[in-house]
């Protein structure tokens, strides 16, 4: 209500019926509330985030654990140490480490023993080829075998086999020093102390006193 003599055109009189009106913007306190809210909201979904995040992680860990304990066979076993109770991640990853090392040993030494199997095989192929050599030389001259040899003749397959192996020996040999002299006896008996090698330097000398008898 405006006083007497005051005209409804009086800056005055709207400034104070403004003000006395609470005519401000209700929306300005509103959207401070919803702004607030929205602050609390995201830092709850935020939180709320992150908390199933890090509960997933653990989760994972935790079925990592047990998968370990299914597959590792001594975690299935029995210690007696710690009675019934459950095995602790420390216990898990430790036998986990010692299982992982005992099958790398069991892993080398697989691959150790299908290497000698391996020479083995080859040796037995070498005598087969050799065995089929003599069959078949007996069959060519049924009779050849009847004319026994002397001492003489061994001797010299002897001494044609070590000469053969001598002259590689000499070529390959370095009198330097002790040191590369051992180093080239090794590498002279691996490169040329093959049982391939062998057999052809004794079909060789075979062949040669064969050829001095007949």
């Amino acid at each position: 209500m405006t006083e007497p003599g005051a005209s409804p055109e009086d800056p005055w009189v709207k400034v104070e019926y403004a003000y006395s009106d609470n005519s401000l913007d209700p929306d300005d306190e509103d959207s401070d509330h919803h702004q607030e809210s929205y602050k609390e909201s995201y830092k709850d979904r935020r939180r709320r985030a992150h908390t199933q995040a890090e509960q997933k992680r653990r989760d994972a860990i935790k079925r990592g654990y047990d998968d370990l304990q299914t597959i590792v066979p001594t975690c299935q076993q029995q210690d007696f140490s710690i009675g019934s109770q459950k095995l602790s991640k420390a216990i898990v990853l430790q036998k986990t480490i010692d299982y992982i090392q005992f099958l790398h040993k069991e892993k080398k030494k697989q691959e150790e023993e299908v290497s000698t199997l391996r020479k083995d095989v080859m040796a037995l192929k070498i005598m087969k080829v050799n065995y089929e050599q003599i069959v078949k030389a007996h069959q060519d001259n049924p009779h050849e075998g009847e004319d026994q040899v002397s001492d003489q003749v061994k001797f010299n397959l002897f001494q044609g086999i070590m000469d053969s192996l001598f002259q590689s020996f000499n070529a390959s040999i370095s009198m330097a020093s002790f040191q590369e002299l051992s180093a080239c006896v090794f590498s002279w008996i691996e490169e040329h102390c093959k049982p391939q090698t062998l057999q052809e330097i004794v079909i060789g000398v075979l062949h040669q006193l064969k050829n001095q008898l007949y």
